[in-house]
């Protein structure tokens, strides 16, 4: 009796843990509903965190310039999580850096399309479409960032600089100063309100933009560039000396030809032809300079301000044999053989550089004029003259050796 009374209450037992079982869906049957969903959390949350290292890790190798590691690491970010903005962005940043124009611009479009407010695809897209000579698309691209940022003044100067490439020089200028309050104390905007200025000819308010430029950022080179051209362009010629001593201080820029030449002629303006044949010498010493057309041309003016007419010879054949298409060499061998007394060699050489000039300079009109009235052709003297003036009606010089023909 007690046996089948056990017997009677292990099969209670049994059967009451057989419908708990059944209840509870079966302990052997896997992960509930509910237990399921939080190990799927888990799982996720365990991705997104891996996915950010990788992304972290990819990000630090950019910034060091391990192109191809980051490259590798950012791939891997974006097969764990393929739905995240900044990592397509990173892509592309590090694409663009490899050369790889076409996929960079996939990646910032992929980027964009998983949120289109990220403000930084937007910006390199751009870059990208400037690369690729789209310069709407990229004016798009920029403004697009400056909307979703306007307190950022690098997107709102890109926008401008497109603008400007366009010769939308109002449009620009308006953009610029539409931000005034954020951007007033920015050396970028000032500095592109200076271009502005200088492309519409008003260099002396260039020099102003951009000296207010050089006062908000000290260490930045390209303003100081900038601003010395235009002290040059608008006759101040102190301040440009100045200003070109004070770039020259900078190490790295002391080796620069074009900074070097650009003193010489300042130097010319100043009255100081001495110093500045000094300089011009040393450039056309080593084997760059041989070849540099330029820096002849400038050694020969500065060679006849000084009557140094061995020196001009000398220009005038080294220009003859690297550049034979310009008119300076000619025209140079025409004051060499001038100063020799050899008129009538001197009008021949003078006559090719006219022709080579295509009346783009007035100074072969001039110096046939001077050559002519030397020889008594006055007549032909008075038209060489009013040839040089027709070429730049500007040219005091013209107009005076004019008025003293005529008074003749």
């Amino acid at each position: 009796m007690a046996a089948a009374t056990l017997a009677m209450r292990l099969g209670c037992v049994t059967g009451a843990a057989l419908s708990i079982t059944l209840a509870l869906g079966g302990c052997g049957s896997g992960h509930g509903k509910y237990t399921s969903e939080g190990l799927n959390l888990a799982q996720e949350r365990m991705a997104t965190i891996k996915a950010g290292t990788e992304w972290d890790m990819a990000r630090q190798q950019f910034v060091v310039g391990d192109l191809k590691k980051a490259l590798k690491s950012v791939d891997q970010s974006i097969s764990i999580n393929d739905s995240v903005a900044k990592s397509h962005n990173l892509r592309g940043r590090i694409l663009f850096e490899l050369g790889q124009l076409e996929s960079a611009s996939e990646s910032f479009k992929r980027a964009l399309a998983i949120d289109p407010s990220f403000v930084e695809s937007h910006y390199f897209l751009g870059v990208l479409y400037e690369r690729f000579g789209e310069l709407e698309m990229a004016l798009e691209k920029y403004q697009a960032a400056a909307s979703l940022e306007p307190s950022s003044a690098q997107y709102t100067i890109a926008a401008a600089e497109m603008m400007i490439e366009a010769d939308r020089l109002d449009a620009a200028e308006n953009l610029l100063h539409n931000g005034n309050s954020f951007f007033e104390h920015n050396a970028g905007v000032h500095q592109t309100l200076g271009h502005i200025a200088m492309l519409r000819g008003d260099a002396e308010r260039a020099a102003t933009l951009f000296h207010e430029a050089q006062l908000l950022d000290p260490e930045d080179t390209s303003i100081l560039e900038d601003l010395v051209l235009a002290q040059m362009k608008s006759g101040d010629h102190v301040e440009a000396e100045y200003t070109l001593r004070r770039l020259m201080k900078d190490k790295d820029l002391q080796a620069r030809r074009d900074l070097q030449q650009l003193h010489a002629r300042c130097l010319v303006a100043l009255d100081r032809p001495v110093e500045a044949r000094t300089l011009l010498l040393g450039l056309t010493s080593d084997e760059k300079g041989m070849s540099d057309a330029d820096i002849w041309v400038d050694l020969g003016q500065v060679a006849i301000l000084l009557g140094d007419y061995q020196r001009v010879r000398i220009a005038a054949g080294r220009l003859n044999a690297i550049a034979p298409e310009r008119h300076e060499g000619p025209l140079l061998g025409a004051f060499w053989m001038r100063s020799q007394g050899d008129l009538a060699g001197a009008l021949k050489s003078v006559e090719k550089s006219r022709r080579l000039a295509r009346s783009r300079d007035a100074m072969p009109s001039l110096v046939r004029g001077l050559i002519l009235r030397q020889m008594g052709r006055l007549s032909e003297a008075e038209a060489s003259f009013a040839e040089a003036l027709s070429i730049d009606p500007k040219d005091q010089r013209a107009q005076q050796l004019l008025a003293g023909v005529d008074s003749n």
